[in-house]
């Protein structure tokens, strides 16, 4: 009796260190299968992501293809082949002090684009860094108008390259691309700072009129009223105004007058800046 018991239990631990073991490959054959899949999964969000930087990429190649070419006497727009001629530019420089933001954000709901032309000295805090690249994700170009804000003509070349060179990088780490226009502080621009724009790829303008950093203009109607009816008004006009006040006061009525006048806004995409 003592035997069969003892055979008994042999064979019952016999089943269960079976059974155990038929789970321990079962699952181990669902631990695989699990991995596999994941693996699976990785691979396939890998691929799609490749293939809409691929998409974006694409998609960003074909916008750019230039209709509008600076008039570097005037610092007007002339259209490239059947462009539209009656458009005017909006730039606003001194960005991002105080208005800059409130600015884009108008510009932004009335759906017409612009550039931001920005200084270094106002990139040294996080807030206009935000503020910056808040600009830029709805939509405007980013320029370069000096780290300093000076006069170009008053520095040596070696200085003349770091206000360019170092705010194209501070703006590069902010938003993620180089600036593809640049500005000198009072027009001011020298044999050196425009060989060192070329080779940064950006473009060289200055502007047609501007009028805001005048006494008398420094009021909503009165500035509203120079800007659409200067005498230097004309298809392709590159209008240059500022991070101010008045300015963020009088844009939406100034955009709206260009419109009824039957003038577009140029997209600022659309010009032809250096390869």
């Amino acid at each position: 009796m003592i035997n069969k018991l003892a055979v008994l239990l042999v064979c019952v631990s016999i089943s269960l260190i079976a059974c155990n073991g038929q789970d321990s490959d079962h699952a181990e054959k669902e631990q695989k299968k699990s991995v596999e899949a994941t693996a699976s999964v990785q691979d396939e969000s890998q691929s799609e992501k490749k293939e809409q930087e691929e998409a974006t990429k694409a998609n960003t190649e074909e916008k750019v293809k230039p209709e509008y070419r600076v008039n570097k006497d005037t610092w007007s727009f002339q259209p490239i082949g059947d462009a539209d001629p009656k458009v005017v530019l909006l730039t606003f420089d001194d960005a991002p002090d105080k208005y800059s933001l409130g600015i884009a954000k108008t510009l932004h709901r009335l759906k017409v684009p612009a550039i931001f032309f920005v200084n270094g000295h106002f990139l040294e805090n996080d807030d206009n860094k935000a503020m910056l690249k808040e600009i830029n994700e709805l939509g405007f170009p980013i320029g370069n108008h000096t780290y300093s804000h000076v006069n170009l003509k008053e520095l040596t070349e070696k200085e003349q390259e770091r206000e360019i060179v170092k705010l194209n990088n501070l703006v590069e780490g902010i938003i993620g691309e180089r600036p593809r226009f640049f500005r000198a502080p009072f027009g001011s621009n020298t044999d050196h700072s425009k060989k060192i724009a070329e080779e940064e790829k950006m473009l060289v303008m200055n502007w047609t009129y501007g009028y805001d950093w005048e006494k008398e203009y420094q009021d909503k109607n009165a500035l509203t009223e120079i800007m659409l009816n200067s005498p230097y008004l004309g298809n392709g006009a590159n209008l240059l105004m500022h991070d101010r006040k008045w300015t963020s006061e009088a844009i939406e009525d100034i955009v709206k007058g260009f419109q009824k006048k039957g003038y577009g806004i140029l997209d600022p995409e659309l010009i032809e800046t250096p390869a």
